[in-house]
């Protein structure tokens, strides 16, 4: 019996971690000039599964990330990264996720994250953004319900 007992651990330990043996990780870089012009997150927009890390990495100095307050999901804590250092976080809660990099935010430097099966909230459309950023926001907006669809 006692034999049996290890490997029958060690088999549940794997099915255990199965979940986070499947996750990804994404890299996202922060860029003063990129494909859609200055101060722009590449990729702008992500569609992953629960348990997925994302890696910011500024690429050029001055950048972070942050989380768009009105644009999380209900009961989710917002993040924040410091200036000029890459950041890493997982995204457990199915939803949206509207990020900004702080420091341009005004510049219209903006992107959505979906995470799992998700349908974006109506307020998204509704929240306050500088004139740059509002049409890149509206934008990634669109490129999720078309999606959706």
């Amino acid at each position: 019996m006692i034999r049996i007992f290890g490997p029958v651990l060690a088999l549940l330990a794997a099915v255990g971690m199965a979940g986070t043996a499947f996750a990804e990780t994404f890299e996202v870089k922060m860029l003063n000039r990129g494909e859609k012009g200055p101060m722009v997150f590449e990729p702008d927009y992500l569609d992953i599964k629960p348990g997925d890390r994302v890696v910011f990495v500024p690429t050029h100095k001055s950048h972070n990330v942050a989380t768009i307050d009105g644009m999380i999901p209900a009961g989710v804590e917002g993040v924040k990264s410091k200036i000029n250092e890459q950041f890493e976080t997982t995204f457990d809660a199915a939803g949206f996720y509207g990020i900004k990099c702080s420091p341009h935010l005004g510049m219209g430097m903006v992107m959505l994250i979906k995470v799992g099966e998700a349908s974006l909230p109506e307020s998204y459309k509704a929240v306050s953004l500088p004139a740059r950023a509002k049409p890149r926001m509206d934008e990634l907006i669109s490129k999720a319900e078309k999606a959706a669809q």
